[in-house]
């Protein structure tokens, strides 16, 4: 059959429209996050930009003429049709701005956003983007990388909020893990046609993906990952979340990419610290002193990018004894040394009250055990001397 811009097409069942058509064509041609291409099309429309690839002449505004020359080339091999029926085939669907399930939060990126998505799995798009987070990291991670962003994941999924990652070996993979083994919901943002995963050694999880949640990417069936590709993807990942974790990543990891595309964009950048020895954290650290918020779990992650009134609950340490005294009993309690004894006098001035009312309290925090009367003196017990390791640096 034949699309409205005059496309030869392998047969495929169902209505095809122009519209789609065109940006099926031009997801061959053009590379993602294109800005010139995507100015092309605001401007002139996918099916005008498509008709003229296909029937050459001028260059289109900002394409040199040796660009031009290999967009053309690249436009003589394309066939959206038979891209549609393969990706139909294996159960792909295209999606593209002004259809039901476009997020419209990729339209901030400009001329930038994706022409479509190429979109695999039962889930709808756009609804679960609306509450989703994105977890990424270091490919070479250690356990303690892969512990977080599974740990992370897994809450994040329990909460009711999305998890997005790349699909990638290391942080990306162990979110993903994360997510699926809570029974929640994630999404892969690959590289790559949605029909072929890479890395190969995720095609297990990558279909597990398919099935439960959801498979996205900019490029048509079958096409490869480069090593660019990668960098545009995380654009991707970025804009189509709320904000983005880093949970490990070296000076030149790209998953510090994704979180400085995610700051431009106005989204949130969060980042989990590391071993300050660690070069695998030396990225996150980075981030985190220019000006991204550091987080260690869930509640803190939906802190930032949840709704109002999904605060993360106040972190304070355990509640000893001693802090259930009366203020006036504790200040008293406060005023004897930590080691020997002291006369009443001397303890009244340092609590900053009379004789008598310091011996009155005295007799009240004997009572409960925590002093002891030696001869003129006092002393605390054994059990009023706070545990070393309660961090507040008290002996």
């Amino acid at each position: 059959m034949s699309g409205a811009a005059g496309f030869a097409a392998e047969p495929v069942e169902g209505p095809v429209d122009g519209e789609l058509l065109a940006r099926i064509f031009l997801t061959r041609v053009v590379e993602p996050g294109d800005e010139n291409g995507g100015r092309w099309v605001r401007e002139l429309g996918a099916r005008k930009v498509a008709a003229r690839l296909r029937t050459g002449g001028e260059p289109l505004p900002g394409a040199s003429g040796r660009r031009w020359a290999g967009l053309l080339a690249r436009a003589e091999r394309a066939d959206p049709g038979r891209d549609l029926a393969v990706a139909r085939s294996a159960g792909v669907r295209f999606v593209y701005p002004g259809t039901a399930e476009w997020p419209r939060q990729l339209d901030d990126l400009g001329d930038g956003r994706p022409l479509g998505l190429w979109v695999r799995g039962p889930a709808d798009l756009r609804m679960w983007a609306l509450r989703s987070v994105a977890v990424v990291g270091a490919r070479a991670c250690t356990e303690y990388g892969a512990h977080m962003a599974a740990t992370l994941a897994a809450e994040l999924a329990e909460r009711g909020w999305v998890v997005v990652s790349g699909g990638a070996y290391g942080v990306d993979g162990a979110a993903h893990r994360g997510a699926l083994g809570s029974g929640g919901a994630t999404v892969a943002v690959l590289a790559c046609g949605v029909d072929r995963p890479y890395p190969r050694g995720h095609t297990g999880l990558i279909t597990r993906i398919a099935e439960q949640g959801l498979v996205i990417g900019e490029l048509p069936p079958g096409d490869h990952p480069t090593p660019s590709r990668f960098i545009l993807r995380n654009r991707v990942i970025a804009a189509l979340t709320r904000g983005t974790v880093v949970v490990e990543a070296a000076h030149r990891s790209g998953s510090l990419v994704t979180a400085r595309a995610a700051g431009h964009l106005g989204r949130h950048t969060m980042g989990v610290p590391g071993p300050a020895t660690s070069g695998r954290s030396a990225g996150v650290h980075e981030l985190l002193r220019q000006g991204a918020v550091l987080v260690t779990d869930a509640a803190e992650i939906v802190e930032l990018v949840g709704d109002m009134g999904e605060l993360a609950p106040e972190r304070r340490g355990p509640v000893l004894p001693r802090d259930l005294l009366p203020p006036a009993a504790r200040q008293v309690l406060d005023a004897l040394p930590a080691r020997g004894a002291a006369l009443a006098d001397g303890i009244a001035c340092d609590a900053r009250t009379t004789r008598d009312d310091a011996i009155a309290r005295l007799y009240e925090l004997r009572a409960l055990g925590y002093v002891e009367r030696h001869d003129d003196g006092w002393k605390l017990t054994r059990q009023a001397v706070i545990p070393a390791d309660d961090g507040s640096g008290v002996p």
